[in-house]
């Protein structure tokens, strides 16, 4: 489980450092596909809810560490979406194109929902998405448009991110 976790981790920092800066300049109303997120929703599907939790905790802190955003707050949220995404692992046949889009669809959404409750909890100190706001919308988009190839590259890279009672 180890080797998953830190590679799922490696390739979360790679994703966090690229969408943060290149394709931060290509977006349309300030909203980016989570690159992320759809690392974390593959290696919590593929795996099992223990290695989506870690891999959700340690996304989370990267995101944390590199963002303006309150300490704790993304790893709060990505880990229990790694645990959730994990809990169906094995549930379904995933296939290649709407599997993969209503995955990550789903943790776009859940996501958007945590973030909700959180800024009800500490009004001051979490963000959230406005429904009437483009920008949740325009994410949600880019997510489930770009799961099916995200998940077709990192089927490239399964013996690093799946473990072998997994495969």
């Amino acid at each position: 489980m180890a080797k998953k976790v830190v590679w799922t981790s490696i390739f979360t920092l790679v994703a966090i450092i690229l969408q943060s800066t290149l394709l931060y300049r290509l977006a349309p109303y300030e909203a980016v596909p989570d690159l992320a997120l759809g690392i974390l929703v593959y290696s919590a599907y593929m795996n099992s809810a223990m290695t989506g939790q870690f891999s959700g905790f340690f996304s989370g802190l990267f995101l944390d560490f590199l963002s303006a955003a309150p300490l704790g707050l993304n790893t709060l949220i990505r880990t229990i979406i790694g645990a959730a995404i994990g809990r169906i692992s094995g549930t379904f046949f995933p296939d290649a194109l709407f599997f993969p889009m209503a995955l990550c669809a789903g943790a776009t959404i859940l996501k958007a929902a945590m973030l909700f409750l959180l800024h009800l909890l500490f009004r001051e100190a979490a963000p959230f998405y406005s429904l009437y706001d483009m920008t949740f919308w325009m994410e949600l988009l880019l997510n489930t448009l770009s799961a099916p190839f995200l998940f077709a590259l990192l089927r490239l890279f399964k013996p690093l991110l799946i473990g072998k009672e997994e495969i």
